[in-house]
């Protein structure tokens, strides 16, 4: 299912300008974070891993790819440079995250942000998704910190647009506290020309919002969704049937004619049963996206 970056643009401009949408055409893609996990418990420096990582989502039938700043140390940025042209894959969007609520920090989570951009953009990357850091333990922020924090996206996406970069906004459960207080500042508060919106479904169900609802308030400026599925609230271990109903999810989003990217990113706990091989459950999951958003 191709998809070109101008498409792209041009599908997500509209969306946010509130004209007729374009036909829908949604970019499949996979995020990279489950590949940290297996690191992790395997006991292995990320950085040796990025090998396996890039040609097992390729194996998986997966051609883009979002990755990661915690990627790049340590040679990572030089590594994923070489398996990109390697596999001939594709890494279009880089996952950030930095706190944005205190003065004191803001121009120096920018001035990273933007150096994350700068070394994304050599990888082909034409995106940041960036999740503004919650505080300690998940405490909500003051009235006060939020506007600093939404003052700082506009600040953050005005520098990114100069590098040739888009700004999405990722949210977690955090955000989604009293009724998702912080993701609808977001929302009011920074400017539609200068960020948009990437969606985590899962983090809005275990945030206690509807997911149909934030997402019905997201369209205009939905520009990226992260996938993930949940049984009783236990993350699967691939994408699939479970709490979320993507059927209607799917239904919504070829309504408005999305041609923003669709990202399967699985995610393990404690409670997680793993029965398969991560590339098994890799491309049954690329399977199961392809049938509910592609058919």
């Amino acid at each position: 299912m191709p998809s070109t970056r101008r498409e792209f643009l041009v599908g997500s401009t509209a969306a946010a300008a509130g004209v007729a949408a374009p036909a829908y055409k949604p970019i499949l893609g996979v995020q990279a974070y489950v590949w940290t996990q297996q690191f992790a418990r395997e006991k292995r420096p990320v950085v040796e891993g990025l090998g396996e990582m890039v040609a097992g989502c390729k194996a998986a039938g997966f051609t883009r790819i979002e990755i990661m700043s915690a990627l790049f140390p340590g040679g990572g940025h030089a590594k994923l440079a070489r398996l990109r042209e390697e596999h001939r894959v594709e890494f279009p969007v880089v996952y950030d995250g930095r706190p944005v609520h205190q003065r004191e920090t803001i121009d120096q989570s920018i001035a990273a942000a933007v150096e994350t951009a700068r070394l994304a953009k050599q990888l082909g990357a034409g995106a940041i998704n960036f999740n503004p850091a919650p505080k300690p333990g998940g405490e909500l922020k003051t009235p006060s910190e939020l506007d600093i924090e939404s003052g700082a996206i506009n600040r953050l996406g005005e520098a990114l647009s100069k590098e040739g970069m888009r700004l999405f906004l990722h949210q977690h459960a955090p955000e989604m506290k009293e009724n998702a207080r912080e993701w609808r500042h977001w929302l009011r508060n920074t400017d539609p020309k200068l960020a948009s919106f990437c969606l985590d479904t899962d983090w809005v169900f275990r945030g206690g919002q509807d997911v149909m609802t934030i997402l019905e308030e997201a369209i205009p400026r939905l520009a990226s969704m992260h996938l993930r599925s949940s049984r009783q609230k236990v993350w699967m271990e691939t994408f699939g049937e479970g709490d979320i109903d993507y059927r209607q999810v799917a239904a919504r989003l070829k309504k408005a004619g999305y041609r923003g990217f669709l990202f399967v990113e699985l995610a393990y706990e404690k409670d997680t049963a793993i029965t398969r091989t991560l590339i098994e459950n890799l491309r049954t999951g690329r399977a199961f996206a392809e049938k509910i958003f592609f058919s």
